[in-house]
């Protein structure tokens, strides 16, 4: 563990994004998955009135403990208040004392796109792309940019309900120096694009073309058992043909597209088990497609921020 910056910081959105780079956030995700000294107990998920829900998720090393506080509210969905509020914060464990305060949305989107993009890496047949992203929202410009500095990615073909968040994103695809189009078909758009993402709201099925032989499919809208994403068949068809793997075994309760498909998520393997064995092989150990990779969200993955952020302030501190 590098030493840690002596004050307590409270960090913004943009200090944020700053202190999670993306490869060292993915390094970081991989590190945590190798330690067996990482504990996540699960999350606990506290409806609200009025559709939005409470959640608290904790995990620790044996450095320092995280406590994850968001609020996820459907309603504010196209309105000007964001629908992910909240905070990350770390503690030492040896003092108890506070290190960091991180801002929740920008850990939930930079850590999120960041093991898709880890899975990707990992298990994607063509990672070149083009990138196919259905949700053009917070988590789908954090997956651009993911995708375009960690996979190198070129062209996207962006999918929205809302044309004015697919145009907002083909521009800031386009400014980063990508490839940009739009389409209002993205089951017809997926034939040309081996790299998919959908990060939609997840009230209703968004894709329901059935992935061919290189595809790789993220999908990262729905973490609870009602929200889906992908149509039932579609994700039969990856189980029977193909490779389903999921974030963390707690995607047995969690993974809607999966548990409306009636597949026995239990069956699945995880990422943990792919570092895992990338890790004996001393090399990614890919199998030919199609691939879904069915994200839900853990506590243990924003541990793996926190020490990234550690890890960044302290470089930052040292180099000054």
């Amino acid at each position: 563990m590098a030493d840690l910056p002596p004050e307590s910081r409270v960090l913004g959105p943009a200090e944020t994004a700053a202190a999670l780079p993306w490869p060292a956030l993915l390094q970081a995700l991989v590190q945590l998955l190798l330690d067996d000294q990482v504990h996540v107990p699960a999350r606990l998920v506290q409806p609200l009135p009025g559709g939005g829900s409470l959640f608290v998720m904790p995990a620790h090393d044996a450095h320092i403990a995280i406590t994850k506080l968001i609020t996820f509210t459907p309603a504010n969905t196209g309105s000007a208040r964001p629908t992910i509020q909240g905070d990350v914060i770390v503690t030492h464990v040896a003092t108890g004392t506070r290190a960091l305060l991180l801002d929740g949305p920008t850990v939930t989107a930079r850590r999120t796109a960041a093991v898709s993009a880890l899975a990707a890496q990992r298990l994607a047949p063509r990672p070149e792309g083009p990138l196919l992203i259905v949700g053009a929202g917070v988590q789908g410009r954090a997956h651009l940019d993911a995708f375009a500095d960690v996979l190198d990615v070129k062209a996207a073909v962006i999918a929205s309900r809302s044309e004015a968040s697919a145009d907002a994103l083909a521009r800031h695809a386009q400014a980063r120096g990508l490839r940009a189009e739009i389409t209002t078909d993205p089951d017809a758009a997926l034939a040309d694009c081996p790299l998919v993402v959908t990060c939609t709201p997840a009230s209703g099925v968004a894709l329901r073309a059935l992935p061919g032989h290189g595809h790789f499919i993220a999908a990262v809208g729905a973490f609870t058992p009602t929200m889906v994403e992908l149509a039932p068949a579609l994700c039969r068809h990856v189980a029977h043909t193909g490779r389903v793997v999921v974030d963390t075994p707690q995607a047995l309760h969690e993974a809607g597209d999966l548990l409306q498909a009636g597949l026995d998520v239990s069956r699945f393997e995880s990422l943990a088990d792919v570092v895992r064995i990338d890790a004996a092989f001393h090399d990614p150990v890919t199998l030919a497609g199609p691939v879904l990779f069915k994200s839900c969200g853990w506590a243990g993955w924003d541990l793996a921020a926190a020490r990234c952020a550690l890890q960044t302030l302290a470089g930052s501190a040292k180099g000054r």
